[in-house]
């Protein structure tokens, strides 16, 4: 495993921030004398900041106006930033030390992040069955109540001009799928929005608003008594079929959830790759005693 060959590498990342402090000082200063012969781009009291600052701000291809937008908007926040910073010097005195370890431990765990994000990429398993799902959904059921009431069925919203509105209602009840199909076919031509297929979970406020149905005073009672019916105002007719209902705060069906569960899996997957990799990492530099601890 590539990892494992460079075991030391990575225990730097890891472990020996420290050490690694006294490389980080020596750049550093070696940064500092080229910076010396390097004509400045701004500059705060005695702070300076230098073009190779500024390298790999911008991508290649960018367009030319596009980065120099980009790095003037760098240069005056550096310029706001380090202002503000030479103000609180001024102001409060500062342990000096602290805030270097503490930038040394961001650089380090920044360091490690990318290299965590690169072993994940290549090594994250995307693909979750619907056995895995369906095992995750039965032990976390009470983890998923509904914020809303769903329904799975049939919705129509008609002009009253509309021809032949009195066979809406049969074919809308009906079970056979030859009056599906003449029902599928006349919403084509003539309804202004609907919806047929009620194997399909929907949020019921959303399906029905606009419509009267979105003033009725108790959705639950209405859903609870009701698998059939009919409204209008002043323009549109509107037919509501209900197969099937679910509250706010019921349990949600699985196929609702379902893709909010894949993705969970995902997420618990890189978390264990990621615990997996520091594991890996450090028994393997542990058993070429790489590192050493002293008290």
């Amino acid at each position: 495993m590539h990892i494992l060959k460079q075991p030391i590498n990575i225990l730097l990342v890891l472990l020996l921030p420290v050490w690694a402090g006294c490389d980080l000082l020596q750049v550093k200063s070696e940064k500092e004398l080229e910076q010396q012969e390097e004509k400045p781009v701004a500059r705060v009291h005695n702070t300076y900041l230098y073009k190779s600052d500024l390298v790999g701000m911008v991508a290649e291809g960018t367009r030319a106006e596009d980065s120099i937008a980009r790095i003037n908007r760098y240069i005056n926040n550096w310029v706001r930033k380090q202002l503000l910073i030479d103000e609180a010097k001024s102001k409060i005195d500062f342990d000096e030390a602290d805030i270097e370890r503490k930038i040394l431990n961001y650089r380090y765990s920044l360091i490690a992040y990318q290299y965590q994000t690169y072993y994940i990429s290549q090594h994250l398993n995307k693909q979750v069955s619907a056995q895995e799902i369906e095992e995750y959904y039965n032990q976390h059921q009470d983890n998923f109540p509904l914020k809303q009431n769903i329904i799975r069925g049939k919705f129509i919203k008609l002009p009253k001009s509309a021809p032949n509105l009195s066979k809406v209602k049969y074919w809308v009840l009906s079970s056979k799928e030859k009056d599906f199909k003449k029902l599928e076919a006349y919403c084509f031509t003539n309804a202004t929005n609907y919806t047929l297929v009620d194997s399909v979970w929907i949020n019921y406020e959303d399906l029905v608003k606009g419509s009267p149905f979105a003033e009725t005073p108790n959705t639950v009672q209405f859903l609870r008594n009701r698998k059939y019916a009919e409204t209008e105002d002043e323009a549109y007719k509107y037919f509501l079929r209900i197969v099937a209902y679910k509250k706010t705060d019921d349990i949600a069906p699985l196929e609702v959830v379902n893709d909010q569960i894949a993705d969970i899996i995902i997420n618990k997957r890189k978390i264990a790759l990621a615990e997996n990799l520091e594991k890996e990492v450090y028994n393997e530099a542990k058993k070429q005693k790489s590192f050493e601890i002293y008290k």
